[in-house]
């Protein structure tokens, strides 16, 4: 298919830029959480959704921002949100939020440099492309707008899921027990 050897090459350099040592941090505050919420506006938002569903899948209590049965956050929780440009108004507005109600906040972005970083406890950069540098020098030559971040964010969640089923003693089975019979 045309273009996929580059898409993949840079998803696969999107991922190969990720800090390991910042992986390990968000596996390990996503594991001791009371409770998770997180969000992430368009695309990215739908990632951060599915993320939320593989960690129901793992035991954990899960939930998206935004849904009407989404409950509070408080100490000992975790709010992971994804800001890929770095600065997205209602990210940044829902991390003071959060630590307000004294919640961890775990912020994934590109660019870890913002304003709104320095709100978070922890930060998950993935080193990608997303609509702050989507044009110029450097752009995707295949994937337009932020779809190196969101494709990057796809596949570094799946691997973090991996990582939080060995911490958490969980099993494919087990996963898949937790998975909607009402499909």
């Amino acid at each position: 298919m045309k273009g996929a050897d580059t898409a993949l090459a840079e998803l696969g350099a999107a991922l190969s830029g990720i800090e390991p040592a910042q992986v390990d941090t968000a596996c390990a505050r996503i594991a001791a959480a009371g409770r998770i919420v997180v969000y992430g506006c368009g695309r990215e938002g739908l990632m951060m959704r599915g993320l939320a569903m593989r960690l129901a899948h793992l035991g954990l209590d899960a939930h998206v921002q935004g849904e009407m049965a989404t409950p509070p956050v408080g100490s000992g929780d975790l709010f992971f949100a994804s800001a890929g440009p770095g600065e997205l108004s209602t990210v940044t507005a829902l991390m003071r939020v959060a630590r307000e109600a004294d919640a961890e906040v775990l912020l994934l972005t590109a660019e870890p440099a913002t304003p709104s970083a320095a709100l978070a406890d922890a930060v998950l950069a993935i080193p990608a492309q997303t609509m702050a540098r989507d044009t110029g020098a450097g752009a995707s030559a295949v994937l337009p707008m932020g779809s190196v971040f969101e494709g990057a964010m796809f596949l570094l969640f799946e691997l973090m899921v991996n990582d939080l089923r060995t911490r958490l003693g969980e099993t494919p089975e087990t996963m898949r027990a937790r998975h909607t019979n009402l499909e």
